[in-house]
């Protein structure tokens, strides 16, 4: 079953709901129309098939302003990025489309100024 901090006491057991709460919960915090936040969404994912892991999944990185995001939205995405990837502890997995060249990927520039190797 899955548990959100918002939710305190509410057990999610069909994903799809869990899919459904996070987009609600993503609207609420950042509006409906393509906002973002550095205001994390904490869920628990309980299984006895699962790692004792946190993950942080981040906003891509958006090149043109879409919506109600201000005109520097890449450059906030960019610097949320760099506030969770720059921790010492962290395992960076940069998604790249796969008809993207890879040279060209923002993720894999960004993981690689953090962590060279």
């Amino acid at each position: 079953h899955a548990e959100f901090l918002h939710c305190k006491g509410k057990k999610f057991t069909d994903f799809d709901d869990v899919r459904r709460e996070i987009e609600a919960e993503t609207d609420r915090v950042t509006g409906t129309n393509k906002g973002i936040s550095s205001i994390p969404i904490n869920l628990r994912v309980y299984s006895p098939n699962v790692l004792n892991l946190t993950l942080i999944d981040l906003p891509g990185i958006t090149k043109v302003p879409v919506g109600d995001q201000p005109p520097d939205i890449e450059y906030q995405i960019r610097d949320m990025i760099m506030q969770f990837i720059c921790r010492e502890n962290c395992l960076i997995l940069a998604v790249t489309p796969a008809n993207m060249d890879l040279a060209n990927s923002d993720a894999l520039k960004l993981a690689k100024d953090v962590d060279p190797q």
